[in-house]
């Protein structure tokens, strides 16, 4: 589970300092320009950070399941050479996807200026500049990491109803509480992930707006790698603690 965290942790840090810094520095200097291969670097690793951590957040479903339907085969199935293949085949994953975007992204014409209406490079931002006829393929990659994305979903979901299950046959009121504190820092993880996600996909086109576009976007992009590292802290005994003599 800790070597997973150390990924997670990794993927928020580089995520949160894909397009956190520059917009810093724009506030600071007043400045309302990136370059284009700029663009394109952040548009990737946005992508890149975003999806990578997404996979990572399935194999670790995976771990709690085993840990807790399979106790007698952690050892055989999670063994440290297989966390490490299931840790690169997320980053592969992310590394893979951000490819593929960034080339089709930035294959289309754009016809509709310069300007993108949003703090960083954004996929729907950067195609509202594009020719109408242009970004069809752009359109399908998106709709191929949409299904693979609700295809981790469903398996998150799944091995949950499972953990559930089995949490529930434990005769024990301290076992259950053991195994449940396992799985809710995870848990609160994905559903604050692929809530803000999906929010942000889904949102209705009658109520985009600059500011509301805005408020998304932190909701996805900055939010999440923010608030992960406090969920997983509060299992820290001295941690949470000191956070309840700070809300005292």
């Amino acid at each position: 589970m800790y070597f997973f965290l150390l990924n997670l942790s990794l993927l928020d840090l580089g995520s949160i300092s894909t397009a956190v810094p520059k917009s810093m520095s724009n506030s600071l200097w007043d400045i309302r320009s990136i370059s284009y291969s700029g663009c394109a670097a952040q548009l990737f690793f946005i992508v890149f950070f975003i999806l990578a951590e997404y996979s990572l957040l399935t194999v670790m479903a995976y771990d709690r399941y085993v840990a807790i339907c399979r106790p007698l085969h952690y050892g055989t199935l999670m063994g440290s050479k297989a966390c490490v293949r299931m840790a690169a085949a997320a980053w592969a994953s992310g590394f893979l996807s951000a490819v593929l975007h960034t080339a089709n992204t930035f294959s289309v014409a754009f016809c509709q200026g310069n300007t993108v209406d949003q703090f960083f490079c954004e996929i729907p931002q950067i195609l509202k500049l594009s020719c109408t006829d242009s970004y069809l393929r752009v359109v399908w990659a998106l709709v191929v990491t949409a299904c693979l994305i609700f295809g981790c979903f469903v398996f998150i979901v799944l091995s949950y109803v499972q953990i559930f299950r089995a949490v529930l046959r434990i005769p024990s009121e301290q076992g259950q509480h053991k195994a449940f504190s396992m799985c809710l820092p995870h848990l609160a993880v994905v559903s604050l992930f692929f809530s803000t996600v999906v929010f942000a996909a889904l949102k209705p086109q009658s109520l985009s707006s600059s500011t509301l576009d805005l408020v998304v976007a932190v909701l996805y992009s900055v939010v999440p790698p923010t608030v992960n590292p406090l969920i997983y802290s509060l299992r820290n005994k001295e941690l949470k603690d000191a956070l309840t003599k700070l809300i005292q």
